[in-house]
């Protein structure tokens, strides 16, 4: 990724006749983060979560299930990538996970009939919930975001 400071990790698997077995997180494959919070959020087709982040935790994110066009935005006014966006696909066949820093906002759209995204967090203090957070305009003309659609479903605050 172009973003100052994002990763792609890929992650290991096994796959065979049966079905697939994948690790997404072992203790010590990202030394500097200590992570505390699982999230999974399920989303239909069509729908389009917001660009998100706030300033103090990182976020490890994968796709478990379905395939979603994801975005990250850089919102760090010091770093040299600051307004600056940038996209993968997150799939359950290649099972990518993207490593978020503090001030990099994150969303997707659904591309599948249904996803579910994993989020693991890691923070100091308390849970930095929705009144802690930035929100981007996924629609927004300064960062000009090359969405695969013109017409996603939204939550009102994505609106």
């Amino acid at each position: 990724m172009k973003i100052k400071d994002v990763l792609v990790i890929p992650t290991d698997y096994y796959s065979d006749y049966r079905g697939d077995i994948c690790t997404l997180w072992k203790t010590g494959n990202i030394r500097y983060v200590d992570f505390n919070h699982d999230k999974i959020c399920t989303s239909k087709k069509n729908v389009l979560r917001g660009i998100h982040g706030d300033f103090k935790s990182h976020k490890l994110v994968s796709c478990l299930y379905g395939e979603l066009y994801f975005v990250v935005v850089d919102n760090r006014k010091d770093s040299p990538t600051y307004k600056q966006w940038d996209w993968l696909m997150l799939n359950d066949k290649t099972r990518k996970q993207v490593l978020l820093p503090p001030g990099v906002g994150n969303g997707f759209y659904v591309l599948s009939k249904d996803s579910v995204f994993h989020y693991k967090w890691s923070y100091k203090g308390n849970y930095p919930d929705v009144e802690d957070q930035f929100t981007l305009k996924w629609d927004d003309e300064e960062l000009n975001i090359s969405w695969p659609t013109t017409n996603p479903i939204l939550s009102t605050r994505d609106k």
